[in-house]
């Protein structure tokens, strides 16, 4: 077998436990009313869990759409053969409307330019494109703004119903997305969700209807539920991580679906003063053992993490020493009895009665859960399993 054919050696991967996230969505489907819709967000590669594996879950867990922020991750997906309704959030050149058409692909429109543009085009084709409405209720990102007084309030509304009259336009949904809804105080949240709803009232009274109504992320979906309308997106609560800082009382039991393993390619004892990694900025205070590991900030394992960080060795937490390299991070093992090279090391999850989980990682990084999956590069292969492997 030459080199190119090899099976490729476990040395770094990232273990998705399917199951977990089937079990999520059954916790976040609980929440809701028998005719919400749960649109599985499976974004920047399912927030690095894998986007078409994770996608295929969903939609057999009571997922019924999927949500993606670019064309690219949509096409990704229909190659996979994945035939379910996916809404594309971000923006889509007009010049690819006609793999939008192809690909039966819902498009978010924000911006009267866009629209006509996309409608143009699909009148050429002779075919409607679906499309989904954003207002910009308060995040101040992408949408057309919403704005309280009498005037900017028709203007919104004349908008969005001329963008319904489009020929070339099927105007199918209504969104918004919360700023804060993952915040303890909901009163910002319950803001936008007023303006939301008074929009969404004088498009009713002007004669337009959606079939879908769609405001509530993981963090809304659990607090709000007021926000849940006849469709939901979670995104990171599908892959078992908080939206959250401080858990509410009612938030439904998650299951992490990630770990994060590797394993010790070398072990050295090095004497008390001996300098570990670039810079030698970590001496030994003690004569100690010094273990390898094939992760560094090339895989998404952040160099802030130098000296600072931690992972699990046999059931123990192992400081991170000196500075993460591109590709290798050094532990001190010295207090761990037994350690051999090859042993597992999780990089963050649980190994025998210990946890590391990304939230304790974001939280020493000063930065969230979101980020710490999704950060992982595409020389981290994913595993997946289930509870009975």
């Amino acid at each position: 077998m030459t080199a190119d054919n090899a099976i490729q050696p476990k040395l770094l991967w990232a273990e998705i436990n399917t199951d977990a996230i089937a079990h999520n969505i059954r916790q976040l489907k609980a929440k809701l009313a028998p005719d919400v819709n749960l649109m599985a967000v499976v974004k920047a590669d399912g927030y690095g869990h894998g986007a078409v594996p994770c996608a295929r879950t969903a939609l057999a867990s009571g997922a019924s759409f999927l949500g993606v922020a670019r064309i690219e991750e949509a096409l990704a997906l229909r190659r996979a053969g994945i035939a379910a309704p996916i809404l594309i959030f971000g923006y889509t050149p007009p010049d690819f409307t006609e793999t939008l058409l192809t690909h039966q692909l819902h498009q978010t429109v924000y911006d009267m330019e866009t629209a006509r543009a996309y409608s143009a085009i699909a009148v050429k084709l002779r075919k409607k494109l679906t499309v989904h409405s954003k207002i910009d209720t308060g995040m101040n990102r992408l949408g057309f703004p919403v704005a309280t007084d009498h005037k900017s309030i028709n203007e919104l509304v004349q908008s969005i119903t001329t963008i319904a009259d489009l020929p070339g336009i099927y105007l199918t949904g209504l969104s918004t997305h919360f700023a804060t809804a993952d915040n303890t105080d909901p009163t910002m949240a319950k803001e936008q969700l007023h303006k939301f709803n008074v929009i969404y009232e004088e498009l009713l009274a002007n004669n337009l209807n959606f079939n879908y109504l769609h405001t509530a992320n993981s963090a809304a979906l659990i607090t709000l539920p007021e926000a849940h309308f006849n469709m939901v997106r979670p995104g990171i609560a599908l892959y078992g991580l908080s939206p959250f800082d401080t858990p509410p009382l009612y938030e439904v039991e998650l299951r992490p679906a990630m770990t994060l393993k590797s394993r010790i390619i070398h072990l050295k004892i090095v004497p008390s003063g001996t300098p570990v990694s670039y810079g030698a900025t970590w001496r030994a205070q003690r004569p100690t053992r010094i273990a390898t590991i094939p992760i560094g900030y090339a895989d998404g394992y952040r160099r802030n993490l130098s000296s600072v960080g931690h992972m699990l060795v046999r059931g123990q937490k192992a400081p991170v020493v000196g500075r993460v390299c591109m590709d290798l991070t050094m532990l001190d093992v010295g207090h761990i009895p037994g350690v051999q090279t090859g042993d597992e090391v999780v990089v963050f999850g649980r190994q025998q009665d210990a946890i590391w989980s990304a939230d304790e990682l974001a939280r020493q990084l000063g930065t969230i859960n979101y980020e710490i999956t999704a950060a992982l590069t595409a020389r981290v292969p994913k595993i997946y399993v289930r509870d009975s492997n």
